[in-house]
């Protein structure tokens, strides 16, 4: 494989990227990974999986919000993340508070009754 550039070693560089091309350059790089490993070669490899973890950890929340729009219940959510249904129920709903006082061009950058109606769910699934 040839790069036109080395993969960064800081995350400041590696952050910079795509989130999507930061997956396939985190691929490539541990498929080309040396036998005798560099240090720039292991921080290129903590730099690129630690960006990828801040990028997919900050739209995480959105894509909560997605799938419980779409009718998943927080059980399912809970068992697609990893989480304990606590910390998606922790997660969502700081993400909608921020997101219902947004508002962009006049509106809210959320539908208020979208996140009544998943809160509602959401109790009802939790606290039935």
């Amino acid at each position: 494989m040839s790069r036109a550039l080395p993969p960064p070693t800081r995350f400041t560089d590696a952050e910079k990227i795509n989130p999507f091309q930061l997956l396939i350059n985190l691929h490539d790089h541990t498929l080309d990974h040396a036998p005798d490993p560099t240090p720039d070669g292991v921080l290129a490899e903590l730099a690129l999986a630690a960006a990828v973890v801040a990028w997919w950890s900050r739209w995480q929340p959105i894509t909560i919000h997605a799938a419980l729009r779409a009718g998943a219940t927080v059980t399912d959510v809970a068992a697609a993340t990893g989480l304990d249904t606590g910390e998606v129920v922790r997660r969502w709903t700081r993400w909608a508070d921020v997101q219902t006082k947004l508002v962009i061009a006049g509106r809210p950058s959320v539908n208020p009754d979208e996140v009544r109606t998943i809160q509602q769910r959401i109790r009802e699934e939790v606290h039935p």
